[in-house]
């Protein structure tokens, strides 16, 4: 299956937060939810959970980094 790799803006808390969660084990939800949610505007269908990968180091625009497993695209 393809990666869909995303990206979602946040401020640096959120981003600061969302890494603590990920180094202690655990999910942050509103992101993972917000990452799903982008895969299906982007027209592709999810076939697994978002996974966390990382934050940008932007000065400006701090982003959080999300791989989707997708559905591949049917042809026929």
């Amino acid at each position: 299956m393809p990666l869909l790799r995303i990206h979602l803006g946040t401020d640096r808390g959120t981003a600061r937060r969302v890494l603590q969660l990920h180094q202690q084990g655990k999910t942050h939800h509103e992101s993972r939810e917000a990452a799903r949610e982008q895969v299906w505007r982007q027209g592709r269908t999810p076939c697994g959970d978002p996974v966390f990968v990382g934050v940008t180091n932007g000065r400006r625009d701090v982003q959080l980094l999300y791989d989707v497993e997708v559905y591949s695209e049917a042809t026929g």
